[in-house]
């Protein structure tokens, strides 16, 4: 186990913040055989433990119909529903999950966050419950296989120091249910003290500031804790039941004090009224929140949507105000006829121009992975 001085876990300790936002399930239903896992029933103890009371384990291992009638009480319905079950195997057979890491390693999938621009909209499908998965401890077994066998990172002359990495929330936020599941700590403790083959990492990003459980983890410098942040307006405008900015701002200052590699996901990045102004007093926040010599990256990601996200997401959300005009927007085709709109090329060039001088400026300890 990874030793640390009194001074450390003092420093830890202050800087710790409390948690600004702890969902609770109205319903969660669990599978026969995920209540047969170690991993299900680790969830049930914390589920219990939280005091979620509507708790329904199920006979067979398939869920209820959930869609209901389409109705907003219904969308409402399956946001506050978490269901413990066991993925088919194909889940374990991992994929690559460009431009983040090599390889998609999934602890759930869903989140209970009310995000307007929410990208899971449009790559799930089915009622926005959060399933959390009961095989982690299978799961983990078998991350062996994959060192040194990715393309994004490991073995790239940009990106090769990091090893082999594994990207634990392509479609959930982690650490939005980590006080129900304690799935990310038990995947950061593996990945912490496992002997592998050559170097690893683990990636996770979130919205939440729940932190205090996973800075005395024996990580061993092998998980590198995200933040997704954004400017003032749009997280105010447009994140609902995420932790504030300034909280998650808090917990990374606390992670990186905890001796984790940290990184900024800043996104979706939005061309607001004032927005230079708001990115970059976020910058400088973040500036004042890290320790000395934190290993920082930064992901930069504009808002992009798809034809299926928007009907979506105008369903889930039939009044938001978020900009999703076609009219205004660039359209991209991917490898296979998908449709994307993106913002038109001068618009990128000039935010890209702005952030990377922005970042080398305010933050240049920090490496910038990538800009999309």
């Amino acid at each position: 186990m990874r030793r640390r001085s009194l001074h450390q876990v003092m420093i830890t300790a202050l800087v710790a913040p409390a948690p600004t936002r702890l969902w609770t399930p109205s319903r969660v239903l669990v599978t026969r055989s995920a209540a047969e896992r170690p991993h299900g029933q680790r969830v049930l103890a914390r589920l219990e433990a939280a005091g979620v009371s509507d708790i329904e384990l199920l006979p067979g291992d398939r869920l209820p119909n959930l869609r209901g009638d389409g109705d907003r009480a219904a969308f409402m319905a399956a946001k506050q529903t978490m269901a413990v079950v066991v993925p088919p195997p194909s889940k374990r057979r991992l994929q690559p999950i460009p431009p983040s890491a090599d390889w998609r390693m999934d602890l759930a999938e869903g989140c209970p966050a009310h995000c307007q621009y929410c990208y899971l909209a449009g790559s799930l499908s089915g009622p926005p419950i959060t399933r959390v998965f009961a095989d982690l401890d299978e799961l983990l077994a078998g991350l062996d296989t994959y060192v040194g066998r990715g393309a994004v990172t490991s073995g790239t002359a940009a990106r090769g120091a990091e090893g082999t990495t594994f990207e634990a929330s392509c479609y959930t936020d982690p650490l939005a249910i980590e006080h129900l599941t304690g799935g990310l700590a038990t995947a950061i403790e593996h990945f912490g003290t496992r002997s592998w083959a050559g170097p690893v990492q683990l990636r996770a990003t979130t919205k939440f500031d729940d932190v205090a459980g996973l800075l005395d983890l024996p990580h061993g410098g092998r998980t590198r804790l995200r933040f997704s942040v954004n400017a003032a307006s749009v997280a105010r405008r447009f994140e609902g039941a995420t932790s504030p900015v300034a909280g998650r701002i808090a917990a990374l200052g606390a992670v990186a004090a905890a001796g984790y590699p940290v990184g900024l996901t800043i996104a979706p990045i939005m061309p607001t009224d004032g927005w230079r102004e708001e990115y970059g007093q976020l910058l400088d926040d973040v500036a004042a929140a890290l320790p000395p010599g934190t290993d920082l990256t930064v992901e930069c990601i504009t808002h992009r949507f798809t034809p299926g996200s928007k009907a979506t997401l105008t369903d889930w959300y039939p009044r938001t105000k978020l900009e999703m005009d076609e009219a205004v927007r660039t359209t991209k085709r991917g490898k296979y006829g998908a449709v994307k709109h993106v913002y038109p090329r001068d618009t990128m060039g000039e935010l890209r121009s702005w952030f990377t001088g922005a970042i080398a400026d305010r933050l240049p300890a920090a490496q910038l992975l990538y800009w999309t």
